[in-house]
């Protein structure tokens, strides 16, 4: 088996850690990993700097980071959430990228990651408000994707304005 996964980490890389971060999507911080090399090492570093005191959530977490880090310095990257084009629950290759799922997302199961791909499947998202009722998804995850620019291209509500 360790030849196995040395062969595609060596050969192919990006099916190597798109199937590594689909297994480990739980313990992913969506925010450092997307912003590359650089922030990587600063959330491995705070993680390292609390020693003893780092939780298990964040040991585990660490262990992804190096794992994401090797993958950044080998010239791939993360893109963003991407409300059109990521999966529930796996991580998709894009060019020299992978763009993660719904649930890498903090406080998304993957029974909301699921109805949003549903709702998607049904047809576009006609603005914010859509995307909560017909995926089920909470305030709080609308404010993340927000704020994260995924819903830059939706207006808040379905109705249009007339002044």
């Amino acid at each position: 088996m360790a030849v196995r996964i040395a062969y595609f980490k060596v050969h192919h890389p990006l099916l190597y850690y798109a199937s590594y971060f689909t297994v480990r999507a739980e313990d992913f911080d969506l925010d450092a990993m997307v912003k590359g090399s650089a922030a990587i090492r600063k959330r491995i570093e705070e993680i390292n700097a609390k020693g003893l005191d780092a939780t298990a959530k964040e040991k585990n977490l660490l262990t992804v980071l190096e794992i994401a880090l090797e993958m950044c310095e080998r010239g791939f990257s993360f893109k963003n959430i991407d409300l059109y084009r990521s999966q529930a629950t796996e991580f998709i290759i894009d060019g020299n990228s992978l763009i993660p799922p719904f649930n890498a997302i903090p406080g998304l199961g993957e029974n909301v990651a699921l109805n949003i791909v549903r709702a998607r499947e049904e047809g576009e998202f006609l603005s914010k408000e859509d995307l909560q009722q017909r995926g089920k998804v909470s305030k709080t995850i609308l404010e993340y994707l927000e704020s994260r620019g995924c819903l830059d291209s939706l207006p808040d509500h379905n109705q249009l304005s007339l002044f």
